[in-house]
């Protein structure tokens, strides 16, 4: 079933409006759904999916009638943020793809000081505004309830004390404690609000950088006796989370 996000205000008790120019023209010009055929609309603020039927083609819009709610029950119950060290290439994109399939609710892209990436202010937006449709098509494919946001590019100053804003904070790091420890780490989320992970970038992180995140409260989490790279790093750790804080 095909889905898409609308907006609150389009929703009435029996029907919603679809009035987004790309989601209409996908619906009739590229899917080219018929009357009746089934869709389900998701709304970010109230956090439900509305499984429902086209009814009508409209002048301004798509009215599809509601058969059926779900509630939020596709969204893990700690909000993640992921930390994401610029790497090098299109890395970038199946870092934010995968992250939201395997539930963050936010990716922030971070500068750190052995970061290969450099990017100016024009590049930068440019690329979050990229960054940011990868996500919503993600949100779309893996039937989130929300669309996770990607932000603008952080300093990794800025990126610290962003992180401080958050319940817990994790660092994958090749001389952190043992695997024992890390499942006990790991197992503290569980009643947390919200959790930030710290991914480096092909270089790692500096000494300094790891210092600076354990005085903001990040700790030190391994994830094996092998060496990760940045593109597989975060996703490991999401899906160890995703299995461990999934709710029936």
């Amino acid at each position: 079933m095909y889905q898409f996000f609308i907006q609150p205000d389009n929703i009435t008790e029996d029907d919603i409006l679809i009035t987004d120019a790309q989601d209409v023209n996908h619906i009739k010009n590229v899917l080219r759904m018929k009357k009746g055929e089934k869709l389900a609309l998701c709304c970010e603020e109230t956090g439900r999916e509305y499984l429902c039927a086209v009814a009508e083609f409209e002048e301004n819009g798509i009215r599809a009638a509601i058969e059926d709610i779900n509630g939020q029950s596709r969204e893990l119950p700690v909000k993640i943020t992921l930390f994401q060290g610029l790497p090098k290439g299109d890395k970038m994109e199946l870092i934010i793809q995968k992250a939201v399939e395997l539930g963050a609710a936010e990716i922030v892209p971070v500068a750190t000081k052995r970061a290969v990436v450099k990017l100016d202010a024009k590049k930068a937006a440019k690329k979050v505004q990229r960054w940011n449709e990868i996500a919503k098509s993600a949100a779309k494919q893996s039937k989130r309830t929300m669309i996770p946001e990607v932000k603008p590019v952080l300093s990794w100053r800025e990126a610290v004390e962003y992180g401080k804003s958050l319940d817990m904070l994790l660092l994958p790091y090749e001389d952190a404690e043992g695997i024992g420890h890390s499942r006990e780490v790991l197992a503290s989320v569980k009643g947390r609000q919200s959790l930030g992970i710290y991914i480096g970038p092909e270089g790692g992180f500096q000494k300094e950088e790891v210092e600076q995140a354990a005085e903001a409260g990040a700790q030190t989490i391994t994830l094996g006796h092998r060496i990760l790279r940045t593109e597989t790093a975060g996703m490991a750790v999401l899906s160890m989370l995703m299995f461990m804080l999934e709710e029936d």
